[in-house]
């Protein structure tokens, strides 16, 4: 039986950086590789295998465990094959590496550790008597979750359903049943280009923007904060860039800034617009709003008392659920009809950084936990 230790070890070195952040051409863009790996992995185990196509040369993979029975309980668990790419792209980010109990390499918590972790517990569920007699359990591992999330939404509108979704994310081992969404947004504000030697005889978009930008991070974050979730804390914003003007003496006829907002349960992305066209037009400040996302990634809140939360609360030893700040597949897969929560070994502070690794201490607690639920199942 193949162990997620081992399992992870090979799934890092088969890179697989969202094509969002390579030349589309480059070896090591995309998830196929990775899901080819997985399929043969799953098949070798007794799983059936199915590919859904997403984008070409990108698909899903659904490796599903049949209930023995008819079926009356259908269990997704759904981490995502891709990962963010470095400035760099070191060929090391693709070496795994062992060192004081920590596997480190590009993906391994987000979410290469919850790819081992859940396929590895399938596997042994899969070869086990205490095989569920009539619950069908299905890994969805997913393309495109660090970009657009376009597999989640494949799925879903493929009709797949589900009782719940075992969204694998690096929560160390914590039930998440809400998260914040996130909004990109890009506000433009215009003027006039005059010589720098006679400013008067322009209007500077710079200096527009700037008084913008000050509004935001005082103003509009102080009334973000009056909102409160009890497990999500308040929504926030943050300008993360900034670009106008040409040269020093030219007036800037053109200023942008690019904005992060994270939304709470409750809040739309037509309201976030609606407040901030307010908020400009109570200060007299012009500018042009835009959303810069395909689509925008919505938060999730799920009911923590729905019976299968409720016994996969109990399973791993939690009396509470958790909150977190960042998005994911959950919400997607939520808003498709099926009940989700997030849980997966790692740690999100290590997520996307230069040495990103994981515990192995926590992936094989993840992957016992996970096993023990699955077994549990009728």
């Amino acid at each position: 039986m193949t162990s997620s230790r081992k399992l992870l070890r090979e799934l890092v070195a088969i890179p697989s950086v969202n094509p969002a952040f390579l030349p589309a051409d480059d070896p090591r863009a995309g998830e196929q590789r990775v899901a080819e790996f997985l399929a043969a992995t799953a098949a070798h185990g007794g799983l059936d295998i199915a590919f859904q196509k997403v984008f070409r040369g990108r698909a899903n993979l659904l490796a599903r465990l049949p209930a023995r029975g008819p079926a009356r309980r259908h269990i997704l668990l759904a981490p995502h094959m891709d990962t963010v790419g470095d400035p760099a792209m070191r060929p090391s980010l693709f070496e795994p590496t062992l060192r004081n109990g920590r596997l480190y390499g590009r993906g391994a918590c987000d979410t290469k550790g919850s790819i081992a972790a859940m396929l590895t517990a399938l596997l042994q569920v899969a070869g086990s008597r205490r095989r569920p007699a009539h619950t069908e359990i299905t890994l969805a591992a997913l393309v495109d979750e660090e970009n657009s999330q376009s597999g989640s939404r494949a799925l879903v509108n493929s009709g797949l359903s589900a009782d719940l979704a075992i969204v694998g994310e690096p929560t160390r081992l914590q039930v998440v049943t809400a998260h914040k969404g996130d909004l990109w947004l890009k506000l433009e504000t215009r003027g006039k280009s005059a010589h720098g030697a006679r400013p008067e005889l322009g209007r500077n978009a710079v200096h527009a923007m700037a008084k913008i930008v000050n509004l935001l991070e005082t103003e509009y974050a102080d009334q973000l904060r009056q909102r409160r979730h009890p497990l999500l804390g308040y929504p926030t914003v943050n300008v993360g860039s900034i670009s106008g003007g040409t040269q020093p003496n030219i007036v800037p006829a053109h200023c942008a800034i690019s904005i992060d907002r994270r939304t709470l349960p409750g809040e739309t992305e037509r309201g976030v617009h609606s407040e901030l066209k307010a908020l400009l037009a109570k200060h007299k400040l012009k500018a042009e709003l835009i959303s810069t996302k395909n689509a925008p990634c919505l938060p999730l809140e799920t009911n923590p008392n729905l019976p299968l939360v409720q016994e996969f609360l109990t399973s791993v030893g939690q009396t509470r659920p958790v909150g977190v700040d960042f998005f994911c597949d959950a919400a997607v897969l939520a808003r498709g009809g099926i009940p989700s929560i997030v849980f997966g070994p790692g740690d999100i502070a290590q997520a996307h950084t230069a040495d990103e690794w994981i515990s192995l201490a926590s992936l094989d607690r993840a992957t016992d936990l996970l096993t023990q639920f699955l077994l549990s199942q009728p």
